[in-house]
């Protein structure tokens, strides 16, 4: 009988290609489905919550697979962290119903960007945060972020995709917290087009930087136009924190 196991995974996707197994190099995906591959000894095809682009991290990103093996779940994450590089940590193991579905049955995202807002980098953040050393006027930056809570069509911040995708999504939460030189992006979500959570990011940094002005976030929103919003923010800084069924 096939059972439906569900894993958590955290990873540092800095030496990675991104999530989806590609031909151009080494993936989180093909990883872990060539550890799985070694302890259940059959092949199995990964079904995740959505996928991560390169330099992308996750505290939290959830995949599943089926399987015939009777294997225990805590053997099984044993194994798998034994097998797996140390970038790449599962975190939990469980079996769920035979209908679940990671990237079908979630209700929502939440990703971060880290932003380190100084002249200078970080020796311990280079790889998780986007060294940003223009002044930020984040009380500007908070505002203009409130346009975007909701549900709305966001092709002005979705890059160029091989698939047409649904561009109406729910935005449900924005925040901008700072912490010393450290600025803090959370943003949650019914789904995220290809690279809409840094796109957005980078249309508010420049914002921030008093490049657009207030009033200008909700033009760009309305247009549905990629080329009147901000840069694509560098991947290193974003990580999934948690998908939410």
């Amino acid at each position: 009988m096939s059972r439906n196991i569900r894993l958590e995974i955290e990873y540092d996707g800095t030496n990675y290609c991104g999530w989806q197994v590609q031909d151009s190099g080494k993936s989180i995906q093909a990883t872990i489905e060539k550890a799985l591959k070694k302890i259940l000894r059959e092949k199995v095809s990964l079904i995740v919550s959505g996928r991560t682009d390169a330099g992308v991290h996750a505290e939290a990103q959830v995949a599943n697979f089926k399987t015939g093996s009777s294997i225990p779940l805590n053997k099984l994450q044993l194994a798998l962290n034994t097998f797996l590089p140390k970038d790449i940590v599962v975190s939990k193991v469980k079996e769920v119903p035979v209908d679940f579905h990671s990237r079908f049955s979630a209700k929502s995202k939440i990703y971060r960007y880290m932003v380190l807002n100084r002249s200078y980098s970080s020796a311990f953040l280079r790889n998780r945060s986007h060294l940003f050393s223009f002044p930020l006027n984040l009380r500007l930056m908070r505002q203009e972020a409130k346009c975007l809570l909701g549900r709305h069509n966001f092709k002005a911040f979705q890059a160029a995709d091989k698939t047409e995708r649904n561009p109406f999504k729910t935005i449900k939460r924005i925040r901008i917290d700072k912490d010393g030189d450290l600025i803090e992006f959370q943003l949650e979500a019914d789904g995220f087009l290809y690279n809409m959570a840094r796109n957005i990011v980078g249309t508010l940094l420049e914002i921030g930087r008093g490049r657009f002005t207030k009033g200008d976030l909700i033009r760009i929103l309305r247009s549905k136009d990629r080329g009147l919003a901000g840069p694509t923010a560098p991947a290193r800084g974003l990580c999934l924190v948690k998908v939410k069924y």
